[in-house]
């Protein structure tokens, strides 16, 4: 039964796999051959990448994306890690209620919020801006990161709290000496979990921007596939661009993103 259950998995991950495998093959490939239904590349260039890295203006959609991204991450972690620390130690009025408001916003779909996000951006003169994208994006990270955070912190011992306390340390040196560090990994899943959605955004993304000098890397892809006569093997050269700094990310850091999920599911 287990053969069978594991040659089912191997079916699943080559077919999810196609696809990717495709876009990469693509990147290699010249015009006339992307048309065709041949997997690998009877002769791979490197000119449609150099080429889509001209037309994409990789560099600068490149640093607007992490410009986004970074700023996303770290509102993420100072608000939330905060606003987690006091409801998994702290005992105040309200403060399971509170936590639970925060994780039934789950379920509320993002789309939902679209277009008062969008007016109220317009009326904060923040519509057009990065900030205009920062501010949407760590708010729509609250509930998945309070429920881990939380977790997290609830899963360490209250006696390394209270030991410290009596050692004269504030709450904030506790946050900061004792949960932080032992919190490393579910600090981590989250900045991956924030950074990856936020670096492939397009929706609010497409509604906020018009200036072309703000444009993230989505909507620079998007100009390609938009162009009047697409070019097929720069739109997958750009998509295996813009999707390679989520891969190294995850590769760089999926050691301690694994041991985050898990630590805070068992908390």
């Amino acid at each position: 039964m287990k053969r069978f259950a594991c040659a089912g998995l191997i079916v699943y991950a080559l077919i999810s796999m196609y696809p990717f495998l495709w876009m990469v093959s693509g990147a290699f490939k010249t015009r006339g051959e992307v048309l065709e239904h041949n997997l690998l590349p009877r002769e791979p260039t490197l000119d449609t990448l150099i080429a889509t890295w001209g037309r994409l203006h990789f560099l600068d959609y490149f640093l607007n994306s992490l410009q986004v991204t970074a700023m996303t991450v770290i509102g993420v972690l100072v608000v939330y890690s905060l606003a987690s620390y006091a409801f998994a130690v702290l005992d105040f009025p309200g403060r399971r209620f509170l936590y639970w408001f925060f994780v039934a916003l789950l379920f509320v779909p993002g789309i939902t919020v679209l277009l008062p996000v969008v007016i109220l951006e317009k009326n904060l003169g923040l519509l057009g801006t990065h900030l205009g994208l920062v501010l949407p994006f760590v708010n729509g990270t609250a509930p998945l990161t309070v429920l881990l955070l939380t977790n997290s912190y609830g899963s360490i011992p209250r006696e390394l709290r209270e030991a410290a306390r009596s050692d004269g340390a504030g709450e904030a040196r506790v946050f900061w000496s004792v949960y932080l560090p032992l919190a490393k990994p579910a600090h981590i899943t989250v900045a991956v979990l924030t950074a990856v959605p936020t670096w492939n955004e397009y929706v609010l993304t497409r509604v906020s921007l018009s200036d072309r000098s703000r444009f993230t890397l989505p909507l620079g892809l998007e100009s390609l596939i938009s162009s009047e006569v697409p070019r097929y093997n720069e739109v997958m050269a750009a998509s295996l661009i813009t999707v390679l700094p989520v891969i190294a990310l995850f590769l760089l850091l999926q050691r301690y993103f694994v041991n985050g999920l898990v630590g805070a599911i068992k908390g």
